[in-house]
Parts: C-alpha cells; structure tokens; sequence
C-alpha cells in the first residue's frame, strides 16, 4: 500500500490530533491475513472532542448558515479530488477489505464520485423553500437542517456509503462525526485529508474510527442530532432502540436477503450472467445481492447448468488481481460465520451443487469457495438468514404465486430482481414484491431513485432527491397576507 494514513491521531475539528488513550485498532489485509496499518480507536473522550467541534460547526453557522451554492463549491472541489484519486482509492479499499480490484475501481472508488455528483445535480431542484397557499392561511415552509449527524459505516462497501450520507448531509447543512468500521478506517482517513484539501470548514466533518461501546456512546451522545446507520439488522435494532429512548432522529439501511424471480418466459443464459455480479458481488459482501433465485420447477436444471457454468468461470484469487472476481472474505470471523450457514444448509438436507469449500492455493486469507445450493426450501436456514458471503440458494416455485409467495417468505425486504421476456409482466410482479428496490431483467435503478428497504431491511431512504429527507427539520411559518418573504 503506498497511500499510509496518519496512524497516531484523529481527525477532529479540521486538525489532526492526538487520541486521549493508546488504544489501537490493527487493519489486516484479508488476502495475507497479515497487519498493514494501524489507527487509533476513539475514546469516549475523543467522541465528546469531535461532537463538540461538529457542535460548534453547526451552532456558530461555518456550515449551516452558508448559502447552498457555497456548500456546493466546496463539495464540487472534494468531486474533483475524488476522481484525481480514484486509482488511490480504489488499493486502499481493496488492501483493507479485500474487495477486487477491478470492482474497487469502479464500486469503491468511482461510485463516491458519482453519488456526490449526482446529489450535487439535484440539490438545486430540492424544495428547501415552499411557499403555501389556502384559505386556511399562507406560509412558507422551510427545510433547514437536522444538525449534528453520527454517520456509522460498514466495511464492505466503506467510502461509497460514507458518501450516500455525507453527501446529502453537507449540502443541507449539517456538520458529521463520520465512524468508520473497525476493520476499514483508512479509506475515510483518506477522505478526511481530502475534504480538508477541498476546502471544508473545521469541525464539519470528523473522523473517529472506534470499537463498539465507544460507537454505542457515540449514538447516545446528547450533541448528536441524529444518526445515520448502515449495518446488520441486529446492530439497527439496537441502535433503533437507543435513538428511540432519546427520541433521536434516526435512519437505518440493514440486511437483505433478496429474491431473483425468474418467470417461466425468462431467457435463462442472459439471467444466469447477469446474476453473475447481482449474487457474487464484493465476493457475496453486498447487502443488496440476489442470494435467492427463484426459478419455475420445469426450468431448474437448465438453469442450474447454466448458472453454475457462469460461477464456475469466477476467478477466486488475490484482490489485488484484475482477473480475480471472488476475493477473500473481509476476516476470519466472517469467514467462519459463511462456512457454519454452508454446514447448515447441508445438514438441513439442500444440495451443494458448486463450491462449498475453501479453494486451493490463492493465499494465506480469508477464502470460501463461491458456493450454490439446490434444493432448497424456503424455511431453512439459509434462505432465511443474511450470510453475506459467495453463497448462493436456488428454490423452485409451480406457478407465478408460489414465486411471488417465496419471494416475500422473508423478515427482510431490501432488494430483489424479476427476469422475463415481458418487462409489463415482470413489472406486475415487481409490483407484488414487498422490497424497496426491484429491478427487471438486472436494470439497476441508479442514483436517482431512493433506495432503502421494507420490514427489517430498515428505516428511511437513501439517495434520489429523498435521500436529502433524512438530513433535514421542516419548519412552518405562518404569515401575514400583506408579506411576501424574500428567497
């Protein structure tokens, strides 16, 4: 890695500055199993020092009180930066996560540009100021923002959704204390030298990587305003509960255990390469993958043979690799928790028809074989659970209502796919999904749409010009009929 983080401080209050403990986090690349860098892990100190300056940020109006073309100005600069250091971005992601590399290039570091784009593209058009009009009265309602953000990240995909909440979060005004996960701080390290670069003003956006219960202290601190949280389902129910004690504003972006419907018209060969990145994306580290398909029982073994050719044409290897499309798996732990859902399914009685092991020889790391399952039904454990790994279950259905049943047979509803021969078909039953997302024949939906999920996929929505909702307060002003305000 070339790019090194400054491993002895914090970034806190535009500075950076010394932790008030010794307290480290270690990132070990997943292909070496080796260490590459270290960080300090936050105290709860350091958390009352960053919400303090994203505090005084926010209150003293360095941030919020400016014009949303001045906030513009500065986040078109940190776009520019973003693509002078996509290469940059794109290794350090790959050396602290695993993710391979040509997808790093294009996921991990292009997608933060594009996203800050694309916010930038539809901020002007948000309705910050509506003036309203009725017999019951006149008023100006007024989207100002939320105030101070604890924007918490996972590791699979770290920089692109540190900046589907940044983003929006900056361009309404609001000031952030960013908290990496602990197994990927340094691309946000990297982030903070480029917003300081762009000019950000101190104390707008903070960077303290930390462990869970400094992380939990963060979520309850009385200087946060909100938080915005991507992660498991069991971490947003928790921290659901704490922003609900204090009734904090909160969204929550969680699990996902998505169904691809395919109908009995659907061209086999062209779904089963498309599911190529919807299901093994990220090496399976994608909340959002088709891990179900759902194929018409007179149809699965075509498309299992199929399927199972595109898989097994997947190179598994060194991320660092342009040819490797399955990498390593971010770290030991999870490695372990994708083999014990393997060993249930097997011992549930579903079929291992590819993979299911670790592979030969692509290093000392994190590796499992991407795996696919066949006769599954829909009440085992792996077509209930979120593995977040290259494993993959195939269940078939009888008719369009059994598929539209196992489909929404799920406590999440994040994502999904229908492949067909008649997109106004596949629309009808995308309607039928009960997911936020759905997309036909592997149409992605883009930047421009909200996403986010139903049921315990989460709270709110992402992206799109919703995406600003969750980082704003609506204010009502009553007016006088003879006044007309300016702006």
């Amino acid at each position: 890695m070339t790019w090194q983080p400054n491993g002895s401080a914090l970034f806190i209050g535009g500075r950076w500055v010394a932790p008030q403990s010794g307290e480290t986090l270690t990132v070990t690349s997943p292909y070496t199993a080796q260490p590459i860098a270290t960080v300090p892990a936050a105290s709860t100190g350091d958390m009352d020092a960053a919400v303090a300056a994203a505090r005084r940020a926010f209150d003293g109006g360095d941030w919020s009180g400016t014009s949303l073309d001045d906030r513009m100005t500065v986040l078109r600069r940190l776009s520019d930066l973003l693509g002078e250091r996509r290469d940059e971005i794109a290794s350090v992601v790959t050396d602290e996560m695993g993710c391979p590399i040509t997808l790093s290039r294009s996921m991990q570091a292009a997608g933060p540009k594009v996203v800050l784009d694309t916010f930038l593209e539809l901020a002007p058009d948000y309705p910050w100021v509506s003036p309203r009009e009725a017999a019951t009265g006149r008023s100006v309602v007024y989207r100002e923002p939320v105030g101070v953000v604890a924007a918490i990240v996972p590791w699979n995909a770290p920089l692109l959704i540190s900046t589907i909440k940044l983003a929006p979060a900056l361009l309404a005004g609001c000031t952030v204390v960013l908290k990496p996960a602990p197994e990927t701080p340094l691309d946000a390290y990297l982030l903070a030298e480029l917003l300081a670069e762009a000019g950000l003003p101190d104390g707008v956006v903070n960077v303290v990587p930390a462990d869970r219960e400094v992380s939990e202290y963060l979520v309850t601190h009385p200087g946060v305003d909100k938080v915005a949280f991507t992660g498991s389902t069991a971490a947003g129910r928790r921290i659901a509960a704490l922003c609900g004690h204090d009734l904090k504003r909160v969204t929550l972006e969680l699990g996902g255990k998505s169904a691809a419907v395919l109908l009995d018209d659907a061209d086999v060969a062209s779904a089963a390469e498309s599911l190529r990145v919807g299901s093994f994306r990220n090496s399976g580290q994608v909340c959002s993958l088709k891990t179900r398909i759902v194929v018409p029982r007179s149809r699965e073994s075509e498309f299992l043979e199929a399927f199972g050719a595109v898989v097994a044409s997947m190179p598994v290897g060194d991320p660092a690799d342009p040819e490797t499309e399955i990498g390593p798996l971010v770290s030991a732990r999870q490695r372990d928790r994708v083999e014990g859902y393997i060993a249930a399914g097997r011992d549930q009685g579903a079929r291992v028809v590819l993979g299911g092991g670790r592979p030969d020889g692509p290093g000392d790391g994190w590796f499992v074989e991407p795996t696919v399952f066949a006769g599954v039904e829909r009440s085992m454990t792996i077509a209930q659970e979120e593995i977040f790994g290259p494993v993959v279950s195939v269940l078939a259905y009888d008719d369009v209502e059994d598929a539209v049943a196992i489909a929404n047979d799920s406590e999440y509803g994040l994502n999904g796919a229908v492949f067909t021969g008649d997109p106004e078909r596949g629309l009808a039953v995308a309607r039928r999904i009960r997911t936020g997302t759905v997309e036909i024949n592997g149409s992605p939906v883009g930047f421009h749409a909200p996403i986010g999920g139903f049921k315990a996929s989460g709270i709110g929505r992402e992206a799109g010009p919703e995406g600003f909702d969750a980082y704003v307060e609506i204010k009502s002003v009553g007016l006088p009929q003879a006044f007309s305000p300016a702006g």
